[in-house]
């Protein structure tokens, strides 16, 4: 006891008791807080980090527009699943961003197609077959007019045949291509006595520039009399 006398002062007494009214102050603030009772003001830049934070905390609606941007997603962090359907639009996608890789098979339909956006210079060699194409697609209208000019339309025949007799030796015939047509190719044959007689022409006709017809010529070859006999021409018409 006298020991302690020695060392109690006015001092060192005022000392424990502002040190005993710090902690107990702190220990009532720490015990006494109520909720919402720390607000935005009180709390310093970095007070709150990620660690402080419970799962499920931070919401959208807590979020301010703008707020996240790209630099604050991390690789991979916002997948497909996570986007609400039509949240990404064309005007949102940076150039070159949707490539062949990421589109799926079947995705890029007709109806996805805008009118020519499918050129000549964007379809590889052999890329348009046969299957691919729908009957009646190819219309004269696609054509090119050089190429056109080399097809035949609207093919006809057209047959012209003689007099059948025995008197005359030498017979002759034409076969006369529809208005509007020309003769591509033609003959000629015997209708008859094949073995005595013998087909001496069989051509186009010519007039002006166009050939308008086939003609044909047959003559018997024997001295005497024969059974009758015709020559037939015909000709392949066809629209240019």
């Amino acid at each position: 006891m006298n020991l302690l006398k020695r060392h109690l002062s006015v001092a060192n007494v005022l000392s424990c008791m502002a040190l005993f009214v710090a902690l107990s102050g702190a220990a009532y603030a720490a015990t006494t807080i109520g909720k919402k009772a720390v607000k935005t003001q009180n709390l310093a830049n970095g007070a709150v980090t990620t660690l402080k934070l419970r799962g499920g905390a931070v919401t959208a609606l807590k979020l301010r527009n703008g707020a996240v941007t790209g630099a604050k997603i991390a690789p991979g962090a916002v997948g497909s699943g996570q986007l609400a359907n039509g949240a990404v639009r064309s005007a949102q996608l940076g150039g070159g961003v949707v490539t062949e890789g990421k589109l799926k098979n079947g995705a890029v339909t007709e109806s996805k197609l805008f009118n020519g956006a499918v050129a000549n210079a964007k379809l590889g060699a052999n890329a348009v077959a046969t299957g691919k194409i729908q009957d009646g697609a190819v219309t004269s209208a696609k054509l090119s007019s050089t190429l056109l000019a080399q097809l035949l339309k609207n093919v006809s025949y057209v047959t012209k045949t003689s007099l059948s007799n025995t008197t005359e030796k030498g017979k002759s015939v034409v076969a006369e291509c529809p208005t509007g047509k020309q003769a591509i190719g033609g003959g000629a044959r015997i209708v008859g006595a094949t073995t005595k007689v013998a087909i001496t022409e069989s051509a186009a006709t010519v007039s002006g520039e166009k050939r308008t017809a086939w003609s044909a010529a047959a003559r018997d070859i024997t001295e005497t009399e024969g059974t009758s006999w015709a020559v037939e021409a015909f000709a392949i018409c066809a629209e240019f």
